[in-house]
Formats: C-alpha cells, structure tokens, sequence
C-alpha cells in the first residue's frame, strides 16, 4: 500500500517559469538554481525537465557528481566551492566549476599541476557578507588565479544580492553599483583577460524586479518552481505556474459536542457541535508543525480550515462548509486554487522551507501536459 500523502511535480509548469525567464532577461544566459533536491522538486527530475538550459547552479560538490553521474552534460556551477582537496579532485574529475571565494581555495588551486583544468566563477562580496571577497581581496585573488594555469579560460565574475525580495530596499542597487564599479576598476587597470569575463548578479528577485541586476548570466531558483520571492505576492502575479501540489485525503470524519477538545493539548475547543475530519499529513511529510488554526485546507475543492495542532501524521479541519465530506475525499494541502505562500504565511515561514521540507514518505508523481487523468489512475492502484 502507498502513503495517501502525495506531491504533483507539474514539468509543463516548470518549462513555462523559464520561459517567464527569458522574458525578463532576454539577453542573458539561464543558470537555473537545483540545489538541495531543487528545491525539494527532484534534482534529477528538473535537471533532466530544463536540459535546454545553458547551465545549473548546485551548492555542493556532491551535487554536481550526482548530476554527472546521471547522464546531465550541462554546465555545473558549484555555488559553494570546494574546501579540501577531495572535493577538488572531484570538481576536477566531473568538469565541475566552483565558485572561488576564499584565499584557501586559490592556495589549493596554486598547488594543481594540470593545465587549463578548471574554469571558475570568481565570488566578490558586495554586501551580503557570507562568501565573497571583499573589494581589496578580489583585485588579489583575480592577479593570482588568472597566473595559474590550471584555470581554464577567462574567470567569470558573480555576486549575491542580499536583499532584492524587498523592492523599497536601496541595497540591491548599492550592491550592484559596488559590483559594476570593482569590474570597471579591473577593466581600467587592464586586469581582465582579453577575452571578456562573464559576470552574474541576478537571483529569481533581481530577474524579476531589479533590471539593473541584469548581466550575462542570471541564476533564477524559486521563481522555477512557480513561487514569488517576494513577500507580499504570490506566484501567479508575476505569471508563474506552480510547479509542486501537495494532496491527501481524509481518512476519517466524526461527530463532536460542544465542549470537546481537539488534538494534543487540546488547543481547540468546540464552542458549538461540529464535524470533524481527520487528513492523513502531518510534520511527518513535511507539512509545517508551527502551522496556525484557521489555516486553509482544500477539501473536496472547497476551503476549510485546520484546527487543533499539527501532528506527525495527521491534521484536523472542522467541516461545518463540507456536511458531505467523506472518508477517501481528496484533499489539496497548496497547490491550484491555494497557494503555496498563503500556507507559508500562515506557518510564519517561507515557501522554501516548504517545499524543502517534504519527506520521503511523500509519494512523488511527475506528469506533463496537464494529464490529470493518468494521475487519477496511479492513485487508484
């Protein structure tokens, strides 16, 4: 038998957010972002769904070695480097390009024997003060790579904005004016090799709200999956699809007096008779714990809300709106008609973590072209 919990990863949904993508950035080239599962969506599934990008961003050596070992021939960006040797020999082995952005990893590099082995991005921080030379730093760094002839081609330059989900901020400008004006002074002392480097600011918020963030690369992450990075719209207003539902059902309903409580702590009280109906989901499939009472839940198409708290394995919604609510009734946690960040909200979190935090007994169904029948079919074997 298979968990009632499960997610629908919508790939038509996926080719049409980098399509929203290149409308944005035209005349950039599209690294999407597939860290950490992409994202919770499927590493593998997303990569092998946008092979017509021009490359990936992982965050880990591991991950691109998995994406190697799969068959995927495209362009990997290793957002957080390497830092020993092992994962140098790795980075080497799978043509991996790191991101350089410690004098550490340039000493390492410096004691590499092969030519013309590695291409890198080197990473100046502009603000955001986690990896990344600062301005002094990245002039050093630059003379001493661009001397080693290990390094394969010219070094491409990138940096991380900080604070581009919030439009009223001024530090996404400060920081990209910061990232322009270092390039200029390295153009300007003849630093840079004759064969131009490629530079790369814009994340999913910097794509969408910040065209100034716009250069020869851009790294859109959550946008992909359909979710908005900011916090105060969702998804569809900047014509993204969701690219993962999540669904269950109910597995029982009962009857309750006024008077009774609910769930552990018996948090909830019923002020008045109520129908009860009891999902099978729960923390334990990733369906945030911390989530509020009043929560909407869809049942059948139609809102209810959650009450009592989250369990490991189930939640309960008072059915008063759904008197013919039935055990086996289907049941849509965020997905069409709820979105993903109106449940983030509630949860006081993030989409991220959300989609990050489905479990593995979480049923995974992948489908494309809108075949909502075949998936009724699977769920019915």
């Amino acid at each position: 038998m298979s968990s009632p919990a499960y997610a629908v990863v919508n790939l038509d949904a996926l080719q049409h957010n980098l399509q929203i993508v290149r409308q944005y950035a035209p005349h950039s080239k599209i690294m999407p972002v597939i860290k950490a599962n992409a994202y919770g969506h499927g590493m593998l599934r997303v990569a092998s769904a946008l092979q017509s990008a021009d490359a990936f961003a992982v965050a880990r050596v591991d991950e691109g070695v998995r994406l190697r070992k799969a068959g995927i021939t495209n362009r990997i960006t290793v957002l957080e480097g390497f830092s020993c040797t092992h994962e140098l020999d790795a980075l080497l082995t799978y043509q991996l390009n790191p991101v350089v952005h410690s004098f550490s990893q340039v000493i390492m590099l410096e004691t590499r024997t092969e030519l013309n082995a590695c291409s890198i991005w080197l990473k100046l921080d502009t603000g955001m003060n986690r990896l990344g030379f600062n301005a002094e730093e990245f002039y050093v760094a630059y003379q001493r790579l661009i001397q080693n002839p290990v390094i394969k081609g010219p070094i491409n330059l990138m940096t991380h904005l900080a604070n581009a989900d919030d439009i009223q901020d001024t530090t996404t400008i400060k920081q990209t004016s910061k990232f322009n004006d270092t390039i200029a002074a390295l153009l300007n002392e003849q630093m840079i090799e004759s064969e131009r480097s490629a530079c790369s600011i814009a994340n999913s918020a910097g794509i969408l709200a910040w065209p100034v963030t716009l250069s020869d690369w851009v790294r859109p992450g959550i946008m992909l999956y359909g979710i908005s990075p900011f916090p105060d719209t969702t998804g569809e207003d900047w014509h993204l699809k969701p690219v993962m539902e999540l669904h269950s059902r109910l597995i029982a309903v009962k009857s309750l007096n006024k008077g009774d409580k609910v769930g552990y702590a018996g948090t909830w009280t019923c002020n008045k008779p109520t129908k009860l109906g009891i999902i099978a989901i729960g923390y334990g499939d990733g369906y945030p714990r911390h989530t509020m009472e009043g929560t909407p839940v869809l049942v059948n198409g139609h809102r209810v809300p959650l009450i009592g708290r989250v369990s490991m394995d189930m939640i309960t919604v008072d059915l008063k709106s759904q008197p013919q609510a039935k055990p086996g009734d289907s049941v849509t946690l965020w997905g069409k008609g709820l979105a993903i960040e109106e449940i983030a909200n509630c949860a006081n979190t993030i989409p991220y973590t959300l989609v990050c935090g489905i479990t593995q007994r979480v049923r995974f169904i992948e489908h494309s072209f809108n075949d909502l029948n075949l998936i009724a079919n699977i769920l019915n074997h």
